[in-house]
């Protein structure tokens, strides 16, 4: 009887979101995100005539000293061709506000990266978001991911 709830519950969320693909975020342990810890992603893509958006998730603490991230998002398509692109994302305005959703002293991001593109070709591809930061261990990240969608029509 759970398990079948279970099932129910999981399918009622994808339904709530049709839009997208893959979501998913990965753990930076202790809070401590080193500049060699990059975090692999991997999605399996079917339709190659629809746009996607790709975005990069972010929780970070109240204490990160930093008004913005920059990151590598490294992009390996399934004939294991890669790309390599630098990104900014701003985390927190001039006055020193984080710009992200809050609860205490947690703050969460979903910031576009890349919008109405094409996916050349069925089959896998892997995400890998590297931090790309002054310091080599960067303090007060505590999860990172990606979240592929389908844009909108």
């Amino acid at each position: 009887m759970r398990l079948s709830l279970f099932i129910v519950f999981v399918l009622l969320l994808a339904a709530c979101d049709p839009q997208r693909v893959y979501d998913d975020n990965k753990t930076i342990e202790q809070g401590k995100w080193h500049y060699e810890n990059k975090l692999p992603f991997d999605v399996q893509v079917k339709d190659t005539q629809r746009l996607y958006n790709l975005y990069v998730n972010l929780r970070v603490g109240a204490d990160y000293k930093y008004s913005n991230i920059f990151l590598w998002l490294h992009t390996t398509n399934p004939e294991n061709k890669t790309d390599k692109r630098r990104v900014e994302l701003r985390l927190a305005n001039s006055a020193g506000k984080f710009l992200g959703s809050g609860l205490g002293d947690l703050y969460d991001y979903q910031l576009p990266v890349v919008k109405n593109f094409r996916l050349p070709q069925p089959g896998f591809y892997r995400f890998e978001l590297e931090q790309n930061m002054r310091d080599d261990t960067l303090l007060h990240v505590l999860s990172a991911g990606v979240r592929l969608e389908y844009s909108e029509p």
